[in-house]
């Protein structure tokens, strides 16, 4: 059992909550049951090492199962540990270590998708984490992050997709207008989602057809550049007093449309 909060494998771990840690060992942190759960069921290659105090795993035997399976080690350690380990207060007494598995944006157009979400420079790890939630749950075929979009591996997006992460294609590192480029090739209609859009009821037809949607930054939206390489731009109406959607909430509108669009042809 590892009890030293401060041993040097206990630091290498705590270590991934940053970024410069992660790009260099190519490794990134699971915390929590859920989160643990979902990777071993969906990507159990990828998982390095499995820490856990005794408590959680006689408490989820399951996951004490699911990691025996995929042939994972679980090392026990005391709850000091493993609140050392992790970036949460309260990890949930499991932690595990996993390799990066990010898709290639030519596997992900190569791939003849119908539902894709694109985000230019959300830099926010909540929204970034509910919106690959969201397209996970719309039945999306790929989230791809262009810009300076928050990193995907980052602990708090990891948490905010609730295991969405590990269920579809994520593509990160490539530049908008490479991006723009594969979707129209794929045969995708790009569309903004843009506050200065046209009407979003009007265009509600053209959901039906293979769609990349193009969501921005939180504060500022998509800036000039970024909005000529969409085919064109939508917003959500809004029908009471509110100044406007956060940005996670207005994808998730937008994605599930298109996925009520799609099905319903």
């Amino acid at each position: 059992m590892l009890e030293n909060p401060r041993s040097p494998r206990v630091r290498a771990v705590a270590k991934l909550v940053k970024r410069s840690a992660r790009e260099e060992t190519g490794l990134f942190l699971a915390e929590g049951p859920q989160a643990a759960r979902e990777i071993l069921a969906y990507r159990p290659e990828t998982v390095v090492e499995m820490f856990a105090t005794p408590t959680a795993m006689e408490r989820h035997i399951d996951i004490r199962d699911a990691a025996r399976d995929a042939g994972v080690e679980v090392v026990f350690t005391t709850e000091a540990v493993l609140d050392a380990m992790a970036d949460t207060v309260t990890p949930q007494g499991i932690v595990a270590v996993a390799r990066q598995s990010p898709t290639s944006m030519r596997d992900v157009f190569a791939a003849s998708p119908r539902l894709v979400a694109i985000c230019e420079e959300v830099r926010d790890p909540g929204n970034l984490g509910t919106i690959i939630r969201a397209a996970d749950a719309a039945g999306a075929d790929a989230v791809v992050l262009t810009g300076r979009t928050v990193d995907p591996y980052n602990p708090k997006v990891v948490r905010a997709t609730t295991g969405s992460l590990f269920h579809l294609p994520v593509a990160v590192g490539v530049d908008l207008a490479s991006t723009v480029e594969r979707a129209h090739t794929a045969g995708l209609r790009v569309i903004a989602a843009d506050v200065g859009g046209g009407d979003f009821l009007d265009h509600r037809a053209l959901l039906a057809e293979p769609t990349a949607w193009l969501f921005g930054n939180e504060a500022r939206g998509l800036d000039e550049e970024a909005l000529t390489h969409a085919d064109l731009s939508l917003r959500l109406p809004i029908y009471g007093a509110a100044e406007s959607l956060n940005l996670a909430t207005a994808a998730s509108v937008c994605l599930y449309e298109t996925a009520f669009a799609q099905r319903a042809r």
